[in-house]
């Protein structure tokens, strides 16, 4: 198995910077997610892995050895794409089959090695078939099973489960955390989906802009997002954030005023808090109170939102909970679900 070591790397196109500055430790047998909106930079930081792009500047290191310049048939990696990649005039079994026959592996193996891949994604039964005659799922397990095949030291996967439907998002999304947990190889994947990064990362490798933002365990940057940008970007929904001033000990805003709040903090600020982490109230007054802008009936819970200028703010509130638009609401925050940003450049403010 391999560690992988992204030192000082940088991705240019003349004037136009797709990656800058990064700096990486992937241990050996990490689920490793590098999660952003389009544009970010963090499939051009796996294709710089992968040996598909060269980077500008830094070093990239597979295991021990640095592996610029090196092809990407020679750096013992398997990718899987978006795109699933199936060669349409082979069955499954020669789609699974086909990286141990361009490299040359003892054909007396490939037997026992496809059809281990292919159990281990449940495939077992349509190895005859054709890609045209598998759904979108199966397909994509076929691109898990010639990545298997391989057994490589490294797995990247690039966005594999876009193309599918939510509900088999989910299933895959098992397979796979399943998959590496009994592979035990060190994978990198791809998404902008936070949802697939919290359910699958050991670590989670927020990024935006070209810039690592936030490194850690999907706990960590859900329950302490380093910046504003992490916490607009993870959580279901997204972390509240509400500009503010603090005038003797008290959190100020429109229709808002909190109480007992840190004579630490600068005046002028950003407030956060997780939805579920507060109380909605029609009967009692709290720390935010306005009318309700709309709401939402999710089956276990209920979304209520009210709006503070061009802020939107969302609780989760019990099953039963009920309003109507325009009712006066009140969201009553606990200073231990409050989180401080700084205005200027959106950091994380501890005290």
């Amino acid at each position: 198995m391999a560690k992988i070591q992204l030192k000082n790397i940088c991705k240019r196109w003349g004037s136009t910077t797709g990656v800058k500055d990064f700096n990486l430790d992937i241990e050996d047998k990490e689920f490793i997610v590098f999660l952003g909106p389009s544009g970010c930079g963090k499939t051009t930081t796996m294709r710089m892995i992968a040996g598909l792009e060269d980077p500008t500047e830094g070093e990239i290191y597979i295991g021990d050895t640095c592996v610029n310049g090196f092809d990407p048939k020679d750096r013992d990696i398997s990718m899987v794409f978006q795109s699933y990649g199936l060669y349409p005039n082979l069955t499954v079994y020669e789609n699974i089959r086909f990286p141990l026959k361009i490299r040359k592996v003892d054909s007396n193996t490939h037997d026992e090695r496809v059809n281990r891949a292919s159990d281990m994604v449940e495939l077992g039964q349509l190895l005859e078939r054709y890609p045209r005659e598998l759904s979108g799922g199966q397909r994509q397990r076929v691109a898990l099973a010639r990545a298997i095949v391989r057994e490589p030291n490294v797995f990247l996967m690039d966005e594999p489960l876009s193309n599918l439907d939510a509900k088999l998002r989910v299933s895959t999304r098992a397979q796979i955390k399943h998959l590496q947990h009994t592979l035990q190889t060190t994978t990198i994947y791809v998404t902008h989906d936070q949802i697939e990064a919290m359910t699958l990362a050991d670590r989670v490798v927020v990024m935006s802009m070209g810039e690592l933002q936030q490194l850690g365990t999907p706990t960590e940057i859900y329950d302490r997002p380093a910046n504003t940008f992490v916490a607009s970007f993870i959580g279901s929904p997204a972390m509240n954030l509400l500009d503010g001033d603090i005038i003797n000990n008290q959190f100020t805003a429109e229709h808002t005023k909190v109480d007992n709040v840190s004579n630490q903090l600068p005046s002028n600020i950003t407030m956060g808090f997780r939805a579920e982490d507060i109380q909605v109230s029609t009967e009692v007054e709290g720390d935010i109170t306005a009318p309700v802008y709309s709401i939402e009936l999710l089956g276990d819970s209920t979304l209520i939102s009210i709006k503070i200028k061009d802020a939107l703010l969302i609780a989760k509130a019990d099953k039963t909970f009920r309003a109507k638009i325009g009712q006066p609401v009140s969201f009553i925050i606990p200073p231990e679900a409050r989180h401080w940003f700084n205005r200027e450049d959106g950091s994380r403010i501890d005290i």
